[in-house]
């Protein structure tokens, strides 16, 4: 079946497209079709600005609202901005001074915005939008949740936070985490050159344990906390090749889930059983789809992203869209795919 699709897809696409509510006259949707799948797609945003998606493994997009967290310099300085994706209303969520674009990440409520501001770690209501600084000398975080917590990273160091209580859970030049699903532990990630990092997992006053090295970026936790998935850059011959990596937390054994097309960035569905990608062949810059048990490919559209790997595609909590940014039509905006055609709905 899957075979069948790529020859259907336009068609199928096309017939929706045809029978498609109008798109919302407030706001910035803009939809047209792809030039080389013939895939609508929607430009959210307006390329006269800077728009930046944030990190794909945080929570930024709501679907029981339909709403979309990004950060946008419209105003001359970088801010969270909220965007109804039913009518297409933008307002901006609060002032800041020195947003970290790629931090924002939705609570799980829906209702708090969490982000990095001038090295302080601030949270704003979503209606009341005044932030409250929860900490300060942060340069990355993962929200476990409200009442279990936060994991910091703070002058290097690893630090998990429940109420008045902190732990140091590692040292030596930590740059990133990733709470483990359920709040029993975190990823983290140490750069060890300009292209090389490590991957480590600490959880309590355990001793942190490396689960992976090298040329190594995008981690993701399984939906069950036990392994994590990410890109490795292979050297074969006198190429480097894009795969799909997986490590278990139990044994630390690494595999090859999948090659990919050059994949500069990727994100799984909430299920993990389907991947999307930026390639960063500069044949066919595309936004792709890699089924993972068949590791079956199938191109949505372009991106023509300067950088592939700021195109930082995501998909939404039920896998019916796909979420991306480009600069190709001028600063970096953000546009949307519907998949739901191409893959099993969630929730």
């Amino acid at each position: 079946m899957l075979a069948l699709l790529p020859a259907g897809l336009a068609a199928q696409h096309k017939a929706r497209f045809s029978r498609a509510k109008p798109l919302p006259s407030v706001g910035e949707f803009v939809r047209f079709f792809d030039p080389l799948t013939e895939n609508p797609v929607v430009r959210l945003t307006n390329p006269t600005a800077s728009s930046v998606l944030p990190a794909a493994a945080n929570r930024f997009v709501s679907v029981r609202e339909r709403f979309l967290i990004f950060s946008s310099d419209r105003t001359g300085r970088c801010a969270p901005y909220h965007v109804n994706l039913r009518t297409g209303f933008l307002h901006q969520i609060t002032e800041t001074d020195g947003l970290e674009p790629r931090s924002l990440c939705l609570d799980a409520r829906e209702r708090s915005l969490y982000f990095i501001d001038g090295g302080e770690l601030k949270e704003a209501s979503l209606t009341k939008g005044r932030p409250e600084t929860i900490a300060e000398g942060i340069t990355a975080f993962s929200v476990v949740a409200p009442e279990a917590g936060f994991f910091l990273v703070r002058n290097g160091k690893l630090e998990q936070r429940t109420g008045s209580r902190r732990l140091v859970l590692a040292e030596d030049v930590v740059s990133e985490c990733w709470a483990r699903p359920a709040g029993a532990g975190c990823l983290f990630a140490r750069d060890t050159s300009e292209s090389q990092r490590e991957f480590w997992y600490a959880a309590g006053h355990a001793p942190a344990i490396r689960l992976a090295s090298g040329r190594i970026s995008d981690p993701f936790w399984a939906p069950d906390g036990r392994s994590i998935v990410f890109l490795r850059e292979v050297s074969v011959a006198d190429r480097v090749l894009s795969e799909i990596h997986e490590v278990s937390l139990a044994n630390r054994t690494e595999r090859c889930v999948t090659p990919t097309s050059q994949f500069a960035s990727f994100a799984p569905n909430g299920d993990g059983s389907v991947f999307v990608g930026a390639s960063r062949s500069k044949a066919q810059p595309a936004i792709v789809l890699l089924l993972r048990s068949v590791r079956r490919e199938m191109t949505l559209c372009e991106h023509h992203a300067s950088q592939p790997a700021n195109v930082s595609p995501a998909f939404s909590p039920d896998s019916r869209r796909v979420y991306f940014q480009s600069d190709h039509q001028g600063k970096p905006a953000i546009y949307s795919v519907n998949v739901e055609l191409l893959v099993e709905p969630l929730g």
